[in-house]
């Protein structure tokens, strides 16, 4: 692992010593920055996204890292004796850091594939809808006419758009919590 200070580290963000430490980061485990500003912090999350092209999770509990959650793809405020202005900036919130772990684990594999099916459902239903009024059109020599009442167009959109997601993000977990929290991989 690396641990380094907020002095070291204001030299380290330096435009000429950058891919030295990131290359140097790449190789760590772990790498933990401590009294660094709330501006390094953000600048460090920055720097990570740009030049390692990587997906970054911020946590914090605190004011002093409000700039960091904002900056990262995903925020994580902890709520706790520091006040609650990371848990108002951040995506998600937690009351204690043991908490991460499930919701990274779990939580985060049921939502990525919730989402992903999701995305999936909307493309068919649309698709499935659209070829419906191109051959209706084709059929009736493309003369404008409305297949159905706007009442149904309503009714479907709504029927087909809202009730399958309601009922698949709650009853669908591909995978048991148990299972998922003893087996990282899965994610």
């Amino acid at each position: 692992g690396l641990v380094i200070d907020g002095r070291t580290l204001e030299h380290v963000l330096h435009d000429s010593l950058q891919n030295i430490f990131l290359e140097l980061t790449e190789k760590c485990r772990a790498v933990i920055c401590c009294q660094a500003t709330p501006l390094q912090k953000s600048v460090l999350v920055k720097l990570v996204r740009s030049k390692l092209k990587a997906m970054t999770l911020a946590v914090g509990d605190g004011a002093n890292d409000v700039s960091m959650i904002q900056v990262a793809d995903t925020g994580v405020g902890i709520s706790g004796q520091e006040g609650m202005q990371a848990v108002m900036a951040s995506d998600f919130a937690i009351s204690q850091f043991r908490h991460l772990r499930k919701l990274l684990l779990v939580h985060g594999h049921w939502c990525y594939t919730r989402l992903t099916n999701m995305v999936l459902y909307y493309l068919y239903k649309n698709v499935t809808y659209v070829n419906l009024l191109f051959w209706y059109q084709f059929f009736c020599g493309f003369s404008g006419t409305s297949m159905t009442d706007y009442w149904i167009l309503i009714l479907f959109n709504l029927l087909f758009t809202s009730v399958p997601p309601i009922i698949y993000g709650v009853l669908d977990k591909d995978v048991s919590a148990e299972i998922l929290m003893e087996l990282p991989q899965l994610y």
